[in-house]
C-alpha cells in the first residue's frame, strides 16, 4: 500500500479503499489477518488514529472484524457474478462462497393477468411462486421471487435448501437456452431491511429475467433483489471489429 499525502483524498479513504480492493480482487482473502494498527501506521507514515479510522471504516462495512488476541480479520468479500445463463447458487458454489437458503414461500398460484403475460400463458393457469432468502458465508445477499409453469418442477422446500432452481431444472430435462434481464436500483424498504440486514434507504440492486427454453418458451420469470453493498454484476463490453 501507498499513500499520496499531497493528495485531496483523505488519507484514511486512501487506506481503506487500497484494503477494500484487495479484499475484492482476493488477494486479501476471507480469514486473513491485517497487521495490527501501530505496524500498518509505522510502514505508512500515518498517525495511528488515522489507520483505525481506516479500519472502521472497514468494520462498518462488514468487510473485517476486530478480535480481541487474533487482530484484525477479513470476514468477507462482495460477491462478483458475470452476466452468464446461470443461478446464483451455482456462482457462489464455484467460489465458495458456501451458499445457503431460506425458503419464504412455495406455493402454487393462479396466474395474473401480468404473469400471464409474461410467461406466455393463459390466465389462470397453475404456476409455481417461489420467495427465498440466499445467504453466503451466512450472510444473507438477495431475495429472490420465481414463477415458473408447475409442469415443470415442483420441488419440495428442503430441496430448495440444498440445490439451485436451475439445477433443479436442468434435472428435469429443461435446456436452458437464453434470457432477457433487466438490472436496475432502488433503496431498502422495510421488508427488505429484515431479510437483508440492510437498513432502510440503504442502496439494493434489481434484476428481473425472463429465461427461454430451445424452443423459445418462457421457463421462468424471477424477480431478484440484492444487497449493493455485498453483491455487484460484472459485465464485459466489446467494441466494433
Amino acid at each position: 500500500m501507498t499513500v499520496d499525502h499531497s493528495s485531496p483524498v483523505p488519507l484514511y479513504y486512501q487506506v481503506a479503499s487500497q484494503i477494500e480492493a484487495a479484499i475484492d480482487s482476493g488477494d486479501l482473502p476471507v480469514g486473513a489477518r491485517l497487521g495490527n494498527e501501530i505496524d500498518l501506521a509505522g510502514s505508512l507514515g500515518l498517525s495511528r488514529p488515522t489507520v483505525r479510522q481506516a479500519i472502521g471504516s472497514l468494520v462498518d462495512k462488514g468487510l473485517v472484524v476486530r478480535r480481541r488476541g487474533a487482530g484484525t480479520q477479513v470476514v468477507f468479500n462482495r460477491v462478483k457474478r458475470s452476466l452468464e445463463l446461470s443461478s446464483l447458487f451455482d456462482d457462489l458454489a464455484a467460489v465458495d462462497q458456501q451458499p445457503t437458503t431460506r425458503v419464504l414461500v412455495n406455493e402454487v398460484r393462479s396466474a395474473t393477468d401480468e404473469m400471464a403475460h409474461r410467461l406466455g400463458v393463459a390466465e389462470g393457469t397453475e404456476l409455481l411462486f417461489l420467495e427465498r432468502v440466499r445467504s453466503a458465508r451466512g450472510e444473507p445477499i438477495a431475495r429472490m421471487r420465481n414463477y415458473l409453469p408447475v409442469t415443470l418442477v415442483q420441488p419440495s422446500s428442503a430441496v430448495l435448501e440444498e440445490r439451485g432452481l436451475y439445477q433443479l431444472l436442468r434435472s428435469e430435462g429443461v435446456r436452458l437456452h437464453a434470457a432477457h434481464q433487466s438490472i436496475g436500483a432502488r433503496v431498502a424498504e422495510q421488508a427488505d431491511s429484515e431479510l437483508l440486514e440492510e437498513p432502510v434507504g440503504a442502496a439494493l440492486l434489481t434484476m428481473d429475467r425472463l429465461t427461454y427454453d430451445q424452443a423459445g418458451t418462457v421457463v421462468e420469470y424471477g424477480s431478484h433483489v440484492y444487497r449493493a453493498s455485498r453483491y455487484s454484476f460484472d459485465l464485459s463490453l466489446r467494441g466494433e471489429s
